[in-house]
This record gives structure tokens, C-alpha cells and sequence, in this order.
């Protein structure tokens, strides 16, 4: 049987990094389900339905843990069916849904509309971007995954610069048509032409390793998802990511009026996704390196501490180098996380349910991203500021980086025995 394939095109033959450039597209193109993209639309509705910040808040919760809950299911559909059809499908979805919030008139229908959005967009299609980078790859999972991950970050930074032009010059009903139509022009050729589930389906191995006939066609190892649940350090991975996503969620959904309240304009406001994701970069690339060569506890403490810094100083931030501190602070507090979720959860726990496995941690993500908006939404409403809120969460990360600190990471699964994946409900940890 030969081991070579005419589309194996990348430098050496090794399509994995062909891979990391097209996982890297598909994660921008997730850009308007992503709170950055959103939050544009925010005030134009709230003045064009007429309802409050707390209805739209509250439409917002609602719309993302519906749409979270969906999620465990798009990693079972990964697992079985593979990442291609499953992307091709959520972008098919994810372009009609955002081209149909065009047409939203009262809270029901956009709340509808954010179900679809979040679900398929902040959800389901960075959980197929990213989970299919982990087949690839094996000893440089942390640095490929930090690649794809930091490039998309790139590109969903602009989509708030795009969308405010958008706005502007044609109107938030047309920008979310213009949006769904991208996302089409985008996804869809990268699924069905580019992207290829694993290694093996070129005949070639992970990391660009010498083809062994034998080791090709493999079985892959790895825990199931109920074995994993069990595991002490999956918790901690998904509560550190759970609450970056609610604070860093609540930060980004209400930024344009938490700066402008405190004298940035408009569009520096906006413009201070920029520095975010100019520190997510860097953050995102060395901390999947040194998620290669150190672990994830001491990358988590880092994470929460920054988290717990940047809500602090949201609640004095200025205009000037103070914004831009502000934005680099809370970079490097929600990329960092992601980069231990991104390379830590199959390291240890293997790659053979990843899909199913990161479902689960994407769902509680989602979920917790709901909260935030509507809590700091209900603070502002109340007093009429953001500090207290700011102040009073900050709590929380910084009790999961005293966790992190405290808690042992688990052994790599090769260092576990080989166990009977048949019936994988059924499997339990020793």
C-alpha cells in the first residue's frame, strides 16, 4: 500500500500545517458569532427595537445557553463524522442564520437569532477549527494549536472594525446579510475542499512523522468522556475557561459604554479590541509553546491573575496608554486559558473522544458567557456604573488560580494502561 497522496502538498509532504492555516480561517470566520462581533450591533438595536440594555442582555443569555446546549452533540458529530462534514454543515447554517437576523423586528426573533448565532458561530465552528488542529498534531500540538488559535484571534479582532464601517455606511441589516454571505465564501470551500480529518486519511502520521504502514492506521487512544469527568483537572480547565468566558464576555459585550463612560470615544473604544488581540497573540503563541515543555498549572495562574487585574483596572481605566494596558491585560487573561484547554485536554486525556470531551468544556463556555453580560448589564442599571461589578468578580479568578496552584496535574495518557474503548460509556478510570 503506498503511503503518499497527490494533495499531501505542504513543505516535506506534511499536510498538518496546511491544516493550522485553514483552522486558522475558520476561527475568523467565527468572528460575527463571537461577543467582539456582536457588540457592535448592541446599541443600533437597542435604539431600532426599542427595548433596554437589560432586555438585550437578557435575550443574550438566553439565545447563548440554548445555543450551549447543543454543543456536546457537535463534538459527538465531530468525533463520529469527522470535522469536514461537520464544518461544512455549521457554516451552511452559521451563513443563513446571520443573513435571517437582517429581518429581526421584535425581542423574540432575536433572541432566536442569538440562539442560531452562538451556538454556530462562538460555538460549534471554533470547536471544529480547533479540535481538528489536535489530529494533527502530537508532540507540537501546544505550538500548532497557539498558531491557529492566535491567527483566528487576528481575524475575529477586525471584525468589530469591519462591522462598525459596515454600520455605518449600510446599516446594521445589511451588514449582518454582508456577514452570513462572507461566511459562506469562507467556510464552505475550506470544508469541502481543504480540510482533512487526520493524518491518516493522507497516509501520513502526526507531526509529520515517517509513515509506518502500521502505526498509520492505528487505532487512536484516548479516555472517553465519562472516564474524563471524573478527572479533578478537567474541571479545573473547564472552570478557568468558563470564567474567562463569562468575564471577558461581559467586558466585550458592554466595552463600547464601560470605555465611553469613562472618556474614550466610540471608535477608540472599538479600536481597543486591537491591543486585546495584539497581546492575545503573543500570549496565544507562548503559551502554546510552553505548553509543550511545562504544563498547564502555572500558564492557569497566570491566566486567572491577569483575568482578576484587568477587572480591576477596568473600573479606572482612561484614554491613552491606561486603555491600552487595559486591553493588553485582559489579552493575555483569555488567550492564555485557551491555549491550555487548546493543547492540555488531549495531551492528557488523548484524542480519540476529543471531539465529545471538548464539547462539553465548549458548552460550559458558552453558557457562562451568557452570565456576565446580564450581570453587569443589571449593575449598570442599578447604579449606573460597571464598578461594582468589576470589583466584586474579580473574586472569582482568583480563587481558580489559588486551585490551579494547589492541584497536581494528571499523568499523560501514555502513561496510562491500555484500555477497551468498545463500549465506551461502559469504561471506567482505574
Amino acid at each position: 500500500m503506498s503511503l503518499k497522496h497527490p494533495h499531501a502538498t505542504s513543505p516535506q509532504g506534511f499536510y498538518g500545517w496546511h491544516i493550522v492555516v485553514y483552522a486558522a480561517l475558520a476561527l475568523a470566520a467565527s468572528g460575527p458569532g463571537q461577543t467582539a462581533g456582536i457588540s457592535l450591533f448592541i446599541d443600533p438595536l437597542i435604539a431600532d427595537l426599542g427595548i433596554s440594555r437589560s432586555m438585550i442582555s437578557t435575550s443574550y443569555l438566553i439565545g447563548t445557553v440554548t445555543g450551549a446546549l447543543a454543543l456536546p452533540w457537535v463534538g459527538r458529530a465531530i468525533d463520529r463524522y469527522g470535522t469536514r462534514r461537520v464544518m461544512a454543515c455549521i457554516g451552511l447554517g452559521f451563513g443563513g442564520i446571520l443573513m435571517a437576523m437582517s429581518l429581526v423586528s421584535e425581542i423574540v426573533g432575536l433572541t432566536a437569532g442569538f440562539v442560531g448565532v452562538r451556538m454556530a458561530g462562538q460555538g460549534a465552528m471554533a470547536l471544529t477549527a480547533t479540535t481538528v488542529v489536535a489530529h494533527w498534531f502530537e508532540k507540537r500540538r501546544g505550538l500548532a494549536g497557539g498558531l491557529a488559535a492566535a491567527f483566528g484571534a487576528m481575524g475575529i479582532s477586525l471584525t468589530p472594525l469591519i462591522v462598525e464601517r459596515l454600520i455605518a455606511d449600510v446599516g446594521w441589516r445589511t451588514a449582518w446579510l454582508i456577514e452570513g454571505a462572507a461566511v459562506w465564501c469562507i467556510v464552505l470551500p475550506l470544508a469541502l475542499f481543504a480540510i482533512r480529518d487526520r493524518p491518516a486519511d493522507l497516509g501520513q502520521m502526526p507531526d509529520g512523522a515517517t509513515p509506518d504502514p502500521e502505526a498509520v492506521h492505528a487505532p487512536v487512544r484516548g479516555l472517553t468522556r465519562a472516564q474524563v469527568v471524573r478527572q479533578p483537572y478537567f474541571w479545573l480547565v473547564t472552570s478557568a475557561l468558563a470564567a474567562s468566558a463569562m468575564l471577558g464576555t461581559a467586558i466585550a459585550f458592554h466595552q463600547i459604554s464601560l470605555l465611553t463612560a469613562n472618556g474614550l470615544t466610540a471608535t477608540q473604544a472599538a479600536a481597543n479590541f486591537l491591543p486585546q488581540t495584539a497581546a492575545g497573540l503573543v500570549a496565544t503563541l507562548g503559551g502554546g509553546w510552553l505548553m509543550d515543555r511545562v504544563g498547564g498549572r502555572a500558564l492557569l495562574v497566570t491566566s486567572m491573575l491577569a483575568l482578576a487585574g484587568a477587572l480591576l483596572w477596568g473600573t479606572v481605566v482612561a484614554p491613552g496608554w491606561s486603555a491600552i494596558g487595559f486591553g493588553i491585560c485582559l489579552g493575555v487573561a483569555q488567550n492564555v486559558a485557551r491555549a491550555v484547554e487548546n493543547a492540555g485536554l488531549p495531551n492528557y486525556f488523548g484524542i480519540r473522544h476529543i471531539g465529545s470531551i471538548r464539547g462539553l468544556v465548549s458548552s460550559a463556555g458558552v453558557a457562562a458567557s451568557a452570565v456576565g453580560p446580564l450581570v453587569f448589564a443589571a449593575v449598570y442599571d442599578a447604579v449606573g456604573s460597571y464598578a461594582p461589578a468589576l470589583m466584586a468578580t474579580a473574586i472569582v479568578p482568583v480563587g481558580i488560580a489559588v486551585w490551579a496552584a494547589a492541584a497536581p496535574e494528571p499523568h499523560a495518557l501514555a502513561q496510562l494502561p491500555e484500555r477497551d474503548t468498545s463500549h465506551p460509556d461502559e469504561s471506567t478510570l482505574p
